[in-house]
C-alpha cells in the first residue's frame, strides 16, 4: 500500500547481505485493492489480472481493540463488492488476504506499549471478520512505529498468527514493512514469530515532500545509496527469510511542478500521486513521447502549462511504464525471492500492457 512514509532514508551506506544461498525464484504476485478502487469495474479488471493473493486494503481497530466498522474499508470488503470478490477470487484459485492497518506514531504507541488484552482483542476480531467474510489470511501493514515498539509489533503477529491458524487451515499472515532499516527490523520481527510473507514496499523513496524522481529507483540520479538493491541487501542482511519475501512495486508514479521541462529539473512545490488510469490521455497519446532516465529506470513527463502571462509552468512526471516495470520485476528472480507484489491493482485499469506483464511473470516468462 502506499506507505504513510518511509524509513529508507535514515540510514546512510550500503548493508552487507549474510551470504546465504538463494533459492529458485517463485512467481507468486500479491495485489492489494484499496476500497477506493472497488468499484463496479473492478471485478471485471481483476478477473484479467493474474494474482496470486488479493488483498483487501484495509480495515482498522478502535482503541479498545475492536473493529472500527463506520470506516469506507470495512464497508466496502464486508459488502456486496468485496463479497463478490473474494468469491470470484476463490473460483478462480486466487487467494484473498483481510488487509489491517494501524498507521500513526501516537496510535502505535499506544497499541503496542498498551495492555495485551486490547492486542488480543483485535486479534479475536481480526480472526473473526477474516472467517465470517471467507478469507484465507491477515495481513498487516503498521506504519509508523518506534524502534522500542518493534518487539511488540513481532509478537503481535505471532499471536495473530496462532489464532488465525486455529479458526482457518493454513490461514496464512503476512506483513507490509516500509523500504528502510526499521522496515527490516520489522520484517525479522515479524517471521522470527511466524508471518508466511513480508511485502516489502519498494517505493516511496522519492515522495511527496522529497526531491523529484522515481517513486521506486533501481539506482539514484542523486547519489544516495537508497534504491532497490539496497533495500533487498538490507533485507538480505538483516536475516528476512528471501523465500518468504515479496517485491513491492507501485502502479502509481509521482508528480511535481518544477522549475522546467529538464530531467531533473528542481521542484517549485510539493508533490504528488499521479496514478496511470486517471492519465489515459496522456499515455496513451502517441504525440507524447516520454524521456527515459537511465539511471532511476523511470519514465519522465514534462508537461507545459500556458500562463495567462504568456509564461509556461511545467509539472514533471516520473511514472514507471511496463518495460520499466518489467526490469524492477526482474529483481525478484535475481534474488529468489517469492514474487511480486503492487501497491495497487486498479491503477493501471485500461493500460493492458501492465495486466499482460503481470501474466509473463507469473508464467515464469519474464525475459
Amino acid at each position: 500500500m502506499a506507505s504513510v512514509t518511509t524509513d529508507a532514508t535514515s540510514a546512510p551506506g550500503t548493508p552487507t547481505p549474510i551470504p546465504t544461498p538463494r533459492p529458485a525464484p517463485g512467481h507468486e504476485v500479491f495485489g492489494y485493492v484499496p476500497y477506493w478502487e472497488m468499484d463496479a469495474g473492478i471485478a471485471d479488471h481483476l478477473a484479467k489480472t493474474r494474482l496470486t493473493t488479493l488483498a483487501l486494503f484495509s480495515v482498522t481497530t478502535k482503541r479498545s481493540g475492536v473493529i472500527n466498522t463506520t470506516l469506507s474499508g470495512y464497508k466496502k470488503i464486508t459488502g456486496d463488492i468485496g463479497r463478490q470478490l473474494i468469491r470470484e477470487a476463490h473460483d478462480r484459485g486466487v487467494r484473498v488476504e483481510l488487509v489491517y492497518t494501524s498507521f500513526g506514531y501516537d496510535k502505535n504507541k499506544t497499541f503496542f506499549t498498551g495492555p495485551v488484552k486490547t492486542q488480543d482483542k483485535a486479534i479475536a476480531s481480526l480472526v473473526t471478520l477474516a472467517d465470517q467474510i471467507g478469507v484465507d489470511g491477515i495481513n498487516v501493514d503498521v506504519e509508523l512505529i518506534d524502534d522500542t515498539d518493534v518487539p511488540s509489533y513481532g509478537a503481535f503477529v505471532g499471536r495473530l498468527r496462532d489464532a488465525l491458524r486455529k479458526t482457518i487451515n493454513d490461514g496464512q499472515v503476512s506483513v507490509a514493512t516500509t523500504s528502510g532499516p526499521r522496515g527490516a527490523s520489522m520484517a525479522v520481527a515479524a517471521t522470527a514469530l511466524g508471518a508466511d510473507r513480508v511485502f516489502l514496499m519498494g517505493y516511496d523513496y522519492h515522495w511527496k515532500g522529497s526531491a523529484p524522481g522515481a517513486s521506486s529507483p533501481i539506482a539514484r540520479r542523486d547519489g544516495k545509496p537508497n534504491d532497490l538493491a539496497w533495500s533487498l541487501d538490507l533485507y538480505e542482511a538483516a536475516g528476512v527469510p528471501i523465500d518468504r519475501t515479496i517485491l513491492g512495486l507501485p502502479l502509481y508514479g509521482m508528480t511535481w511542478p518544477v522549475v522546467d521541462a529538464e530531467l531533473g529539473s528542481l521542484e517549485t512545490g510539493k508533490g504528488d500521486t499521479w496514478v496511470p488510469r486517471s492519465h489515459l490521455d496522456i499515455l496513451q497519446d502517441p504525440t507524447i513521447i516520454p524521456v527515459r532516465d537511465p539511471v532511476e529506470l523511470v519514465d519522465f513527463y514534462a508537461l507545459p502549462a500556458p500562463q495567462p502571462d504568456g509564461t509556461t509552468t511545467w509539472t514533471a512526471v516520473y511514472v514507471d511504464s511496463p518495460d520499466t516495470l518489467g526490469q524492477k520485476m526482474g529483481l525478484a528472480d535475481d534474488r529468489g525471492l517469492a514474487g511480486v507484489g503492487f501497491w495497487a491493482i486498479g491503477y493501471e485499469r485500461g493500460l493492458p500492457e501492465y495486466t499482460a506483464l503481470i501474466e509473463r511473470f507469473s508464467n515464469g516468462k519474464l525475459r
